[in-house]
């Protein structure tokens, strides 16, 4: 550390602060610190152009000019940015400090003007002219003087900071003007006051404004004295804590200040600040911080409000993203991931179309209805991809309280937001696409009806002011896209049915199968087990095969599974070689598949179960798919009792018992061989296989009664054939549902001819058409028109 006194010798020497102020003089910017003639100050000199400036000036008169900074932030001030009345200063004392900087003692001697900025580099430069004071001698000013030094006397005593010698040392000064600057310079206060005191001449307002200065610092310390004392009085000496809080209040009570949550109120406060909030929820807001500022942190409810306000930030308050209306791309996105299912891409397209048109249309609510392994959920990624929103998934299985869709109120310990707000803060946007999984498999128990809460989220009449009990503020959800899947419609309630468009996913023929493995599946398998293409092939004969005798689904799941254990098994192979060569490719062939995967799991069952009569092949719909249902009827010596097995329901029943009426009626026609007291005599079994699963509905009515035709006529029902189709009394045949579905799982079986009610004629455009070509459909509208298609011609 190097010192270099006024005459370079080590010791510092007096400098002259009296002298004729030259013109022009450098200008030394100061932050946070105002210079006041007649005061010694002590600076820390650090940027570059104020080192040179120093060396510079201590190489001439020593002389220079210290402004205050009008914006203490800014590293380097300009000529705007400085104030126009400064201090001239003579530089009595420098130190080099090892890090480059320096330390200086500066004697504070005129008060100057800044008139002309002279020059910027290297350093600033200016033209100044002095502004002495205005003295007027008269009482007042003598008063005044002497209120200032007996006040500032009284400060001294009570404040810390201040050293006892200033008491002698403001006793002993006559001249007001260097009285005032000694005490503005000893008091701590605010950059732009201390600046005031400088720029004013008049010696006679400026003791008037130290006088009102020191009254108020005066009071300030003489009520913090009187807190401390009040609180001496009140505390356990043992107790420090509470020494601490009380201490806290009287400064709350006395200078209207808060606790430490203060901080974290304005926090959240200038959070809030910047969130677009509706003007009713922003006077809620409002409200539950006033609160929060009152209360200490100590307070239960305090957390409780905290959170409720953190929850109040994070929603996505009129944050919304740019849908992306683009039908071409739309349509590239939905062709690219996924195979056919061109209404449900026609349905997506049209919502774009209608955005396109009209940009504050609605919110959509679909629900794509289908047995699993179909796509739903998949779907409803592409979607949100096409349009370019956020997607967030909601999985709604299984849950029983309604406190789960609305949230719990927040008087509840552990209160939080339902999961649609949930979802919402998690997208960030509050336009994102809404997948709400398995909505058919909402349960009700004590807590509630979750299905019920679901009609405000659904219903595009009120969801624009959803309302969730923890929040209790509305949030609009009418931009919001919901789609829900379910797989069995007829467990969704009718009101909650009622608020979706319902888009039937029925299942996949074994082109579509054989099409989507392809393009698919088996990319994606081959680079989930870290084959490479190169490794391994599937052919087209391959596939079918495993389609066929390895799977019986409507969708793809266990098809995706299948072809996965191929490739675990082909991975293996290639682990085992240990990378000695460069694996060699594996072709699957039909062959290999049975090689892989062993014998086959599913084989086609009509051929077999009609060679005798009696028995018949109905088609019937699953909330997984379509699938065949063999009815057998066999009879037995008895009294005309009619006997039910395989876990019917009501429904079903009442199709069997209105079959075996009409069969009785018709008998004569039927089997003229039989005699009249034929059923009398004999009791009959109606039997479905596959006892362990419920069945019901009325679809299998003229199954029942094909199956019963044959069993009294004895003529074996054609293996080729099934059929669907609600009967009457009279013999008529009523229409049915799922007629694509129950037509898939003809196909999957082996099925060539289906009898099917002339009323779904309609129906069968919904079918896809190449597996129209391959089916035969036969419309019937009479139990007669059944028999004559199903009943092999007697021998």
């Amino acid at each position: 550390m190097i010192e270099i006194s006024a005459e370079g010798s080590g010791r510092p020497v007096e400098v002259g602060t009296r002298s004729r102020v030259p013109d022009t003089l450098p200008v030394l910017p100061l932050r946070e610190t105002v210079p006041l003639p007649d005061t010694l100050m002590p600076l820390a000199i650090g940027q570059e152009r104020s080192i040179e400036l120093i060396n510079n000036v201590l190489a001439g008169d020593r002389l220079l000019v210290m402004v205050a900074s009008r914006s203490p932030e800014l590293e380097t001030p300009g000529p705007d940015e400085l104030h126009d009345v400064g201090v001239v200063g003579a530089v009595a004392r420098m130190i080099k400090v090892p890090d480059g900087s320096l330390r200086i003692l500066v004697q504070g001697a005129q008060r100057v003007k800044l008139t002309e900025w002279v020059g910027e580099l290297p350093y600033l430069v200016a033209r100044v002219e002095e502004l002495p004071d205005v003295v007027r001698e008269s009482p007042e000013l003598t008063a005044l003087t002497r209120n200032v030094q007996e006040t500032f006397t009284r400060i001294v005593e009570l404040v810390p900071y201040l050293p006892e010698e200033l008491q002698l040392a403001v006793a002993n000064i006559d001249d007001p003007s260097t009285l005032s600057h000694l005490i503005a310079g000893s008091l701590r206060l605010p950059t732009e006051e201390k600046q005031g005191l400088l720029e004013e001449v008049d010696v006679g307002r400026r003791l008037r404004r130290l006088v009102e200065v020191l009254a108020r610092e005066l009071e300030v310390i003489s009520i913090g004295t009187e807190i401390q004392s009040q609180v001496q009085s009140e505390i356990d000496k043992g107790q420090r804590e509470y020494v601490l809080r009380q201490q806290l209040k009287a400064i709350q009570d006395e200078l209207g200040e808060f606790d430490e949550s203060v901080e974290e109120a304005r926090e959240l406060r200038d959070q809030l600040a910047d969130v677009q909030l509706p003007a009713d929820v922003r006077k809620q807001v409002d409200r539950e911080l006033h609160r929060l500022e009152q209360l200490p942190a100590q307070a239960a409810e305090h957390g409780v409000i905290r959170s409720y306000l953190e929850w109040i930030a994070m929603l996505p308050w009129g944050v919304s993203t740019e849908d992306d209306l683009d039908l071409v791309h739309a349509r590239e996105v939905l062709d690219t991931d996924h195979y056919d299912i061109e209404q449900v891409k026609d349905r997506i397209l049209e919502f774009l179309a209608v955005r396109k048109l009209k940009p504050d249309a609605r919110g959509t609510i679909l629900c794509f209805a289908g047995p699993p392994g179909v796509g739903k959920t998949s779907l409803g990624k592409s979607v949100a991809r096409a349009l370019g929103r956020k997607f967030e998934r909601i999985s709604v299985g299984g849950v029983r309280d309604e406190a789960e869709i609305r949230g719990h109120r927040r008087t509840y310990i552990g209160a939080m937001p339902g999961t649609i707000i949930r979802a919402l803060r998690d997208a960030g946007s509050d336009n994102p696409l809404f997948m709400i999984d398995e909505i058919d498999k909402m349960g009700a128990d004590f807590r509630g009806d979750p299905s019920s809460a679901m009609l405000e989220v659904l219903d595009p009449e009120q969801n624009a002011t959803f309302r969730d009990h923890y929040l209790d503020v509305p949030f609009d959800l009418s931009k919001v896209m919901f789609i829900c899947t379910a797989n069995d419609l007829d467990r969704v309630p009718g009101p909650l049915r009622d608020r979706m468009e319902i888009i039937q996913l029925a299942g996949y023929t074994e082109d579509e199968k054989l099409q989507i493995a392809k393009r698919y599946l088996v990319p994606r398998q081959i680079e989930r087990n870290g084959l490479k293409k190169s490794w391994i092939g599937f052919g087209d004969k391959a596939l079918r095969r495993i389609i066929s005798d390895y799977t019986r689904e409507a969708g793809v799941r266990g098809l995706e599974r299948e072809i996965g254990t191929i490739c675990r098994k082909v991975a293996r192979g290639v682990a085992e070689a240990n990378g000695s060569t460069t694996p060699k490719k594996t072709t699957v062939t039909p062959e290999r598949v049975r090689e892989l995967l062993g014998r086959a799991k599913v084989h086609a069952e009509a051929k077999r179960r009609t060679q005798t009569p009696g028995v018949a092949t109905g088609l019937a719909w699953t909330p997984v798919g379509g699938d065949v249902l063999f009815i057998e009827a066999s009879a037995t010596p008895g009294t005309g009792k009619l006997q039910l097995t395989g876990q019917l329901g009501d429904v079903m029943k009442e199709s069997a018992q209105a079959a075996l009426t009409w069969v009785k009626a018709n008998a004569h026609l039927i089997a003229p061989e039989l005699g009249d007291a034929w059923f009398a005599d004999h009791d009959v079994h109606v039997h479905v296989p596959a006892g362990a699963t419920p069945k019901d509905g009325p679809s299998a009515g003229i199954t029942m009664a094909t199956a019963l035709a044959s069993l009294i006529s004895k003529r074996t029902v054609r293996e080729d054939v099934a059929m669907t189709g609600e009967i009457t009394l009279t013999g008529q045949v009523l229409p049915i549902g799922g007629l694509k579905e129950k037509a898939l799982a003809a196909q999957r079986n082996g099925v060539k001819t289906i009898l099917a009610p002339a009323l779904n004629e309609a129906d069968a455009e919904d079918i896809p058409e190449h597996l129209r070509k391959r089916l035969r459909f036969v419309w019937v509208a009479e139990i007669g028109d059944v028999l004559a298609a199903a009943l092999q011609s007697p021998a």
